[in-house]
């Protein structure tokens, strides 16, 4: 029950970012598995570097479009 309170608590801005930077590493890591290459390290880079990525610009731009709601 506690990660479902957290979750509640969260904005949604961090929401969508937690669930692209998720789907982004997904993503990733799908890929690695199916073009065969699993060292250890092209894991670790496939999970942090896109999932970052994806989190950070998702939340960026939701960020900006639940301010310029405010706004209005």
């Amino acid at each position: 029950m506690k990660a479902l309170d957290l979750w509640r608590k969260l904005s949604l801005p961090l929401k969508v970012g937690i669930i692209f930077g998720t789907l982004g590493a997904l993503l990733t890591v799908i890929g690695l598995i199916r073009q065969g290459n699993l060292n250890p390290i092209s894991i670790l880079l496939g999970i942090l570097i896109p999932g970052l990525a994806w989190g950070v610009v998702s939340w960026a731009i939701t960020f900006a479009v639940v301010e310029v709601e405010k706004e209005e």
